[in-house]
């Protein structure tokens, strides 16, 4: 079925006789049943529903992760100075954040820098690394969500003898950086399948094995909720182990015990227990602010400082960084011919001298949503331009740009499989796009968009919600499921903030309330607004928790009109 944004919708195929099996084994319902079957739930996954399981530190066998270890005791027994280097993300601020606040714990000083993304550009580079070690002349560096392409930077710090210690989770290539110890579980050994956890837990899990190796008498379990934060915010698959800790976090999290949190919601002027879409939506944005618009030292200080005098002005100036950020973002996206743009063959570039090199992220991920393709905006940075793209699950972007550096095409670049930066050429920007579109164009993308099952107005209800919500917390990997809704009208549409629309949906004699987040200006918008007879409806069913009242909501996704059906 083509719905009118253009894509492409079918509703989820499976055996039959494996959902029932499943169904039977676990007492669950079939729609149940049949979520999990196509998101290939494992055994324990699957006992996590209805059990709780604390998960275990599954490195603690790891050689990368023991050697690291070691490497710390070893310098830490010399009294050795250390310094510490993280990304300028919300991952690489909370990495470095968990480490400073584990040696304040065990009385040992450290320094900590976070590249500034206008002065310093992306990454450890050498010419940082020389400025860095001839001020704080450090005997081990550690590299936290970064250093996995800085061979350059590593090759010097051997040079002058000095240990290197790098937790970093980006998309990686031999060579891999000669240093001392290298913990990446995209090396694809050691590592059992793993691949899939932020920095932000690496590290976490990297401090939780010291303290167990040295039978050291401090605690951080109150860094956890720290370390799903980071997960969330890097879009980490809410699987695994990432879905047993996203389930004992929200579970014993007090928000009230966290000044952080409980002083966020207090400046968003929410009531509720905390859940995993707060972290994505509300909370990861504001922090990551402080790195797209100004320093991102900012929030690792926030994390660290103890004067809650001085956390509280650094949050303050956050949160309006954050506030200015999305004016700013909004003009961008209000500025561009979403129709032109529309055109485009192959993956969408998008170049705009004027933009701030920290929102082009923002930008390239609410063009890949809305086109549903890759997208990468690309803005001046000095001499050559910064580019900052965002991928679908299917085309892994980071290996291609992998590639489009070993062809000598743009300067550098990397990142991850669903989001990446680049620097290159302004000549070369069409050369780059060709090269991209040879893969993008000819690979088999089968890009079909799935749903649940069709359901009925009537079968909503707080049972049925409270039964899918079981298979949560949902999150990248795990989302929520969407379903089919036939023959619906859309009733008192209302733009709200000038950036949602509000709306309810009927259906026969029942009626829901419903909430679409697509841009203003995209054609689900229109149709909501617009349109005055019946059409099919893809939504989730979600329950709006606002200042703890609860009322059943329909998210759209998009819309099927009753002509376009095949």
């Amino acid at each position: 079925m083509k719905s009118v944004s253009g894509k492409n919708w079918e509703e989820l195929k499976n055996n039959q006789r494996l959902i029932e099996k499943i169904k039977i084994d676990h007492n669950l319902s079939h729609i149940q049943a049949k979520i999990l079957l196509s998101r290939s739930f494992t055994e324990t996954e699957i006992f996590s529903i209805k059990n709780k399981i604390d998960f275990k530190n599954p490195f603690s066998k790891n050689k990368d992760f023991l050697s690291a270890c070691a490497l710390l005791k070893n310098n830490i027994e010399k009294k050795g100075s250390i310094l510490i280097i993280g990304d300028y993300d919300v991952d690489g601020c909370i990495s470095t954040a968990l480490m400073v606040n584990f040696f304040k714990k065990i009385n040992l000083n450290s320094h900590y820098f976070i590249p500034n993304r206008f002065r310093d550009g992306y990454g450890a580079s050498k010419k940082l690394i020389k400025e860095l070690i001839s001020k704080k002349k450090p005997d081990l560096v550690i590299f936290l969500d970064c250093g996995s392409n800085s061979h350059d930077a590593i090759k010097y710090i051997n040079l002058l003898k000095i240990d290197s210690l790098i937790i970093d989770h980006h998309n990686i290539q031999k060579p891999y950086p000669e240093a001392k110890v290298f913990i990446n579980p995209k090396k694809k050994f050691d590592y059992d399948n793993i691949d899939y956890l932020c920095s932000g837990f690496l590290t976490y899990l990297f401090l939780d094995l010291y303290i167990n190796l040295n039978k050291l008498k401090v605690s951080i379990k109150e860094y956890l909720i720290y370390a799903l934060l980071a997960t969330v915010a890097d879009v980490m698959p809410i699987r695994g182990i990432n879905m047993l800790l996203a389930k004992n976090v929200l579970r014993n999290f007090d928000i009230n015990e966290n000044f952080l949190f409980s002083s966020l919601f207090e400046l968003l002027k929410i009531k509720k227990k905390i859940e995993l879409d707060d972290l994505g939506f509300l909370i990861a944005p504001i922090l990551n602010s402080a790195g797209r618009l100004d320093d991102a030292n900012e929030v690792v200080k926030l994390l660290t400082i103890v004067s809650k005098k001085q956390k509280i002005k650094i949050l303050n100036n956050i949160y309006n960084l954050n506030k200015k950020r999305k004016l700013i973002e909004k003009k961008y996206l209000d500025d561009l011919d979403l129709s032109k743009i529309s055109k485009q063959n192959g993956i969408i570039f998008i170049y705009k001298s004027n933009i701030s090199e920290g929102l082009i992220g923002i930008l390239a991920s609410k063009l890949k949503e809305y086109f549903n393709k890759p997208c990468i905006v690309f803005t001046n940075s000095g001499t050559i331009l910064k580019g900052s793209a965002r991928s679908i699950v299917n085309f892994n972007i980071s290996n291609y740009i992998n590639k489009a550096i070993k062809e000598k095409i743009i300067i550098s670049g990397g990142g991850h499989n669903l989001a990446a930066g680049v620097s290159l050429y302004k000549s070369n920007i069409k050369t780059f796009k060709n090269f991209l579109d040879n893969f993008y164009i000819n690979k088999d993308l089968n890009l079909i968009n799935n749903f649940t099952s069709e359901l009925s107005i009537n079968s909503i209800n707080t049972e049925f919600i409270n039964n899918i919500n079981i298979l949560g917390p949902f999150g990248n990997g795990n989302i929520n499921p969407i379903f089919l809704f036939s023959n619906i009208r859309f009733v008192k549409p209302l733009i709200l903030k000038d950036k949602f629309i509000s709306c309810y949906i009927k259906s026969s004699n029942k009626i829901v309330r419903a909430i679409s987040f697509n841009h203003l200006k995209s054609k689900i918008s229109y149709e909501i607004i617009n349109c005055k007879t019946n059409v099919n409806l893809l939504a989730k069913v979600k329950e709006n928790n606002w200042n703890n009242k609860k009322t059943i909501q329909l998210e759209i996704i998009d819309i099927i009109k009753t002509s376009n059906k095949t």
